[in-house]
């Protein structure tokens, strides 16, 4: 089972499409605007990839938080931000075969789904 997270319309989201498209993965797309998103899905991806990268620093959606809000983030606090501004999740999360994966890269990729 694969399962692609992310937002539509995000340009990084379409590569990862494509790829799984292209490669004849059978894959399912949560988009997080359509489909949602919660504590306890965020606090699962945080159990598997560090909290920090998760948060898309290089974001419009970062870079509008307060100063204040940047200096205290922890793990906490950011996964609450997460929730309520899921543009701000890196993207795409990719779990496959239980395993969780953060961006794309075709190499990334290539070398997730060759077993």
């Amino acid at each position: 089972m694969t399962t692609l997270y992310g937002i539509s319309n995000c340009d990084t989201i379409k590569k990862a499409k494509k790829y799984l498209t292209d490669n004849a993965i059978d894959y399912t797309f949560h988009d997080y605007r359509k489909d949602g998103i919660n504590l306890a899905m965020i606090s699962e991806f945080a159990n598997h990839i560090d909290w920090q990268e998760l948060v898309n620093k290089r974001g419009t959606t970062y870079r509008q938080l307060t100063d204040e809000q940047k200096q205290n983030l922890d793990k906490d606090s950011a996964l609450a931000i997460l929730v309520e501004q899921p543009a701000m999740i890196k993207r795409p999360v990719l779990i496959h075969n239980d395993t969780y994966h953060l961006g794309f890269k075709v190499a990334q990729y290539d070398e997730i789904f060759a077993s």
